[in-house]
């Protein structure tokens, strides 16, 4: 479980994140979405430990980050999983060695023990013969795959994930959403994703976290979006006319 008290983070004059609190639960996809500017990346990058709030705190499973000496940090970075928006895959590294670097940098794994920790998830996401390629030679949707699988590589208990559906298809989106959300559960990782993507919410938003100019305006489940009645939410959420029907839907089933 990670918790959020009351986090505040600024850059010079500009106040970005203005008391944020909150908690995100092992085995569940929390989805934190807004609209550009709202905090969602400066708040994911206090959540790795990469940006320090100036008050508040963050705990992952009780312990304090900002308390944390060196080498505790370090292990929790082992502990992280993490899947960038653009993928970030190492273009002179084959596949199979861009999933063992995370295994490199934090064990002392032989090479055949890597390798084979690398091949168990890379038939997990389904890639069982992708070994050998380069990034370059991957699709859009491989590629993300191959994110994923190094972000679960070395078992971590968190997993983040910035925009991961971000240039995909649509059909290729709603395979990654799942595998995700099924590692999450499989693995009982505390999963963190950011995302603009209201079809991931309905899909797999188990918590939602949504932001507005640096601040909690609303939290909730995908089931709880269709009933509320929060004019920030709502004006977010039902920009599209896809979206206001199917909450129409929603709520006349329910009657």
């Amino acid at each position: 479980m990670i918790e959020v008290k009351n986090i505040h983070k600024s850059f010079g004059d500009a106040h970005i994140l203005k008391g944020i609190s909150t908690t995100f639960e092992k085995g569940k996809t929390s989805l934190v979405i807004g609209q550009s500017g709202s905090g969602k990346t400066v708040f994911l990058k206090c959540l790795l430990g990469l940006f320090q709030p100036e008050e508040g705190s963050i705990l992952y499973d009780g312990s304090i980050y900002s308390e944390m000496n060196t080498d505790q940090k370090r292990h929790l970075r082992s502990e992280i999983g993490m899947v960038f928006q653009g993928s970030a895959l190492f273009d002179s590294m084959t596949i199979l060695e861009n999933v063992m670097f995370p295994l490199r940098m934090f064990t002392k794994q032989s090479k055949s023990e890597m390798e084979d920790r690398a091949d168990f998830v890379l038939k997990r996401v389904n890639l069982e013969d992708a070994h050998n390629k380069m990034p370059s030679e991957a699709s859009g949707g491989m590629q993300k795959r191959v994110a994923i699988a190094r972000a679960i590589v070395n078992k971590p208990k968190y997993l983040f994930c910035d925009e991961p559906n971000s240039g995909l298809d649509p059909k290729t989106a709603i395979v990654i959403d799942n595998l995700i959300q099924e590692i999450t559960e499989e693995y009982n990782i505390t999963t963190v994703i950011n995302s603009h993507d209201m079809n991931s919410v309905m899909e797999i938003g188990e918590k939602i976290v949504f932001l507005k100019d640096g601040l909690k305006a609303w939290e909730g489940s995908k089931e709880n979006i269709f009933k509320t009645d929060n004019e920030v939410v709502t004006d977010f959420v039902y920009s599209s006319e896809l979206f206001k029907k199917v909450r129409q839907m929603y709520l006349e089933e329910r009657h």
